[in-house]
């Protein structure tokens, strides 16, 4: 049987029929996701995400407790790694296994438009664990900070880290790198992006 067909029949987990039947309607989302993934590396396939987090921006304004925050446990890749997991134990936040963790993060999403630096490669790593629980791809439209400030200066051969965008645009940057804190100062960012690129 073609793959094509076999797709037509395939049986998705309920959560993804309800996020698949957002897009049936053809009114877009006002409502933008930050989007700040750390992972345990660069390599998808190989690699795991570690901890995600998301704050909301509804019309130019960052709605704080419209938020997502969790921790996965991938107890297995930091055993096979042969990786302390203190920061699994130590951490306040929510604590997921990934397939509730992702399950969690696309109910929060929704339709929304997605936001990150280098989001991509984000999108690439929720789509790999996507897979792993048989679902399609994330379909949300995705923009990307780092393109964005490219734009705004006339560059397009040079990379820009988080960091040094913050220090441009005068955003207060801790040496301690969380998802939560790089996800707020992504949308600080994004604001004042949008801002100075005239996008409504």
């Amino acid at each position: 049987m073609l793959d094509w067909l076999k797709n037509i029949h395939k049986e998705y987990p309920e959560f993804w029929k309800q996020y698949l039947s957002k897009y049936e309607t053809k009114k877009k989302s006002n409502r933008f996701v930050i989007l700040s993934v750390e992972t345990s590396g660069l390599h998808i396939g190989k690699d795991v995400i570690l901890s995600l987090a998301s704050v909301a921006i509804v019309n130019e304004a960052i709605i704080i407790n419209d938020s997502f925050d969790v921790v996965l446990l991938q107890y297995k890749y930091l055993h096979d790694n042969e990786l302390p997991n203190e920061y699994l134990v130590e951490s306040k936040h929510t604590k997921l296994a990934e397939p509730q963790a992702i399950q969690a993060f696309v109910e929060y999403l929704g339709n929304s438009v997605l936001v990150g630096h280098r989001v991509q490669f984000d999108v690439d790593m929720i789509n790999e664990a996507l897979e792993k629980m048989h679902c399609g791809r994330l379909k949300n439209e995705a923009l990307d900070i780092e393109i964005m400030y490219k734009k705004l200066k006339e560059v397009h051969d040079k990379s820009y880290p988080l960091d040094q965008i913050c220090t441009a645009f005068k955003v207060p940057n801790s040496d301690r790198h969380t998802s939560s804190e790089d996800a707020f100062n992504i949308a600080l960012l994004f604001l004042k992006l949008k801002s100075r690129l005239g996008i409504h």
